[in-house]
């Protein structure tokens, strides 16, 4: 694939995953994707054969990123600092939009995973990505039950961003935070 047809790609992906953040699975149409992306409806079946369900997966993948960057660029010799300036993070980032866009993946993994193979993969394969940033983080700071605290520490994450976003405040991530702290 030559410049061209990796910027109308990525284009097609990046108005994919701002609809997805903020309408969710079904609230995506592809009539608006492309005009959003400026792309002619050929280029999605030729970039994304697998229709809508491939695009939103790619997206999904993309998007998932912010939090991949920001595990990545954590101090994981401190655990509970990582999760604090995790929720900050995802904090910022969901005022910042409004109190529209809080996890990227959390809308559309609760909309379809149960009936979408495709998107429900790439959902859960970043679910497990970062579980398992957070069990190696845990387990080298001596954690013996990482794999279950990871897990609790993602939903702790996940559910205050849900009701951060709900109740357009950062409160239910500050409390999560102290949480976290208790726990680790």
């Amino acid at each position: 694939m030559g410049a061209k047809g990796a910027e109308t790609r990525q284009r097609m992906i990046e108005a994919t995953r701002a609809s997805i953040e903020r309408r969710g699975y079904f609230g995506t149409g592809l009539n608006q994707i492309l005009a959003d992306s400026n792309t002619p409806r050929g280029s999605l079946y030729f970039h994304f054969p697998g229709g809508k369900d491939e695009l939103v997966a790619a997206a999904i993948t993309q998007t998932s990123g912010v939090i991949d960057t920001a595990i990545a660029e954590a101090d994981l010799t401190d655990p509970a600092t990582a999760v604090t300036g995790l929720l900050t993070l995802l904090g910022d980032r969901l005022e910042a939009s409004g109190w529209q866009c809080g996890c990227p993946v959390a809308t559309v993994a609760l909309e379809v995973s149960g009936t979408n193979d495709t998107v429900g993969r790439a959902c859960a394969e970043v679910y497990e990505r970062w579980t398992e940033a957070l069990r190696i983080s845990l387990h080298a700071t001596g954690h013996r039950n990482a794999q279950d605290l990871a897990v609790s520490l993602l939903a702790l994450i996940e559910g205050a961003l849900l009701l951060a976003q709900t109740h357009r405040t950062r409160e239910p991530l500050e409390r999560a935070a102290r949480v976290a702290q208790t726990l680790l």
